[in-house]
This record gives C-alpha cells, structure tokens and sequence, in this order.
C-alpha cells in the first residue's frame, strides 16, 4: 500500500460522507421542525405537484362548505320573514271572519278595517326590509346562485335558490282591491286572504325543502374536504416517529464520521516515522 503526503484519500472520503449525514441530519431537522414532508420541490417533485393540487381542492372545499352554509343562513332569514308574514295573514283572514258577522255596526268594522290595514302595510315593510347582508331576498322575485362545488359546472356545482315577491300586492291583499269594512267586500278579501295563505304556505315549503337540500351538499363538501385532507396528510406531512429514528440514526453517523475523519487526518503523520 503506498502513502501519500499530498492526498489523503481516506480524509476526502471521510468527508464526503460526513458531509452527505450532516446534509441528512440537516434535512431531517427541518422536517421535525416544520412537520412537513415535502417543503421543497427537491424533497419529493412528484409529491410536490400532486399535494398543491391536493391543498387548492381542500381549501376550495372549506369555502364552499361556508359558502353552503350562508345559503342555509339566507333561507332561515327568509323562512323567519315570511313566518312573519304568515301570522300577519292568519290574523286578517280573523279580522275578515269577525267583520262578516252581522252582529256588528259600521262603526265596529271601521275599527276592524284600522288593523286590517296596519297589518297589510306591516306585510309590504317586511317584505321590503327583509334582507340578508346587503342582499334583499323578498322585495323582489330573485334568483340566488349558491356556488357548493369546487368547480365551474352549471347546475352540478352551483344550485339555484328561487325566492318569490311577498309584498302585500303581490299577496292580493292589496288595500286597493279588497277590505273588511263593510259585508258586500269581506268575502272578496277571504278568498284573496286564502290565496295569500295557501302561497305563502307553499314558499316556506320550498325554502324548508332548499334547506334540507344544502345541509346534504353542506355535508357533503365537509367529508369530501376531510378526506382529501387526509390524503393530503399522508402525502406530504412527515412521519414523526420514522423522521426521530433517522435523525438519532444519522447523529450517531455525524459522530461516528467526525471520529473517522479526525483518524484519517492523523494518518500523514505515519510518514514522519519513516523520515527519521
């Protein structure tokens, strides 16, 4: 075996290999330190790409959960105004079954006609007033599209919520057209009365239904959401108990190399003996 004083090969070597372990212990750490996996492209390119992707649809699926969720809001607003305006209904179709009884003087069904016609004037304000945000969901017939898929299909991600107008007017409860002041009209304001009813009765049975409808998409978005995450875990996060074995594995190889590189340094000096 010759011995060289210019190059010291076992050195070099010996420090190529503690580089590459310092490199790992390096790379282990920062693993344990920011729980991730792949942090860098160079970690795992093809990891890489595949968990952006994974992370984009995760998050767009807790926004459309949410966004689910302010649907469900709107139509509970909505229900509410119109539970409003149902009771409102209730009582002038009671005002109308009072005011046909004959027992009553003109000077009793004007009374009668003062909250008939309060309560018509409080149905078109709730109507107009009734909002959700800067949203008005009942002054208008309106359509409200509700995006609860991640993406961009017509009717398979998006679902369309319908609310009618529930003015007074529209009721056909119209002060104009109908009142309870006197016997000849009352009929005509029961029928109408009844009409309002039975359409008010079927709105709150539409709402309730798109309700019940986004609590199903709601919940279907959250587990589509969790399982992906959990994929995306499995990916991309690290193995803590596997990434502590390494890191001890390649400290005990760090000191272990820095032992051997001291030793290898040590070795031109076996030339000194032979110059003596």
């Amino acid at each position: 075996m010759s011995i060289s004083l210019r190059t010291n090969l076992a050195s070099v070597d010996a420090q190529l290999r503690l580089s590459h372990t310092q490199d790992m212990v390096n790379k282990t750490m920062s693993q344990l330190a920011s729980g991730l996996r792949i942090s860098t492209a160079s970690d795992d390119p093809a990891g890489m790409g595949i968990s952006t992707q994974f992370d984009s649809e995760v998050r767009s699926y807790a926004q459309v959960a949410r966004n689910t969720n302010d649907g469900i809001s709107l139509l509970q607003t909505a229900d509410g105004a119109l539970g409003q305006i149902h009771g409102a209904l209730e009582r002038m179709r009671e005002l109308a079954m009072e005011s046909a009884n004959g027992t009553l003087a003109s000077a009793d069904r004007v009374n009668i006609q003062t909250e008939f016609t309060a309560l018509q004037s409080e149905i078109t304000r709730v109507s107009a007033s009734t909002k959700f945000g800067n949203v008005q969901i009942l002054s208008a017939a309106t359509t409200i599209n509700l995006q609860v898929g991640i993406n961009a299909a017509a009717g398979v991600d998006t679902i369309g919520v319908t609310l009618n107008k529930e003015d007074a007017k529209t009721l056909l409860v119209d002060q104009a057209t109908i009142n309870v002041g006197d016997t000849t009209s009352v009929n005509t304001a029961i029928a109408n009365i009844d009409v309002a009813i039975a359409s008010i009765s079927n709105d709150r049975a539409n709402v309730g239904a798109l309700q019940n409808r986004l609590s199903v998409a709601m919940t279907n978005d959250q587990e589509a959401g969790k399982n992906l995450g959990t994929a995306l875990s499995r990916m991309r996060d690290v193995d803590v108990a596997q990434a502590s074995g390494d890191l001890a594995r390649n400290q005990v190889l760090l000191q272990a190399g820095t032992a051997i590189l001291a030793q290898a340094n040590q070795g031109p000096q076996s030339v000194l003996s032979l110059l003596r």
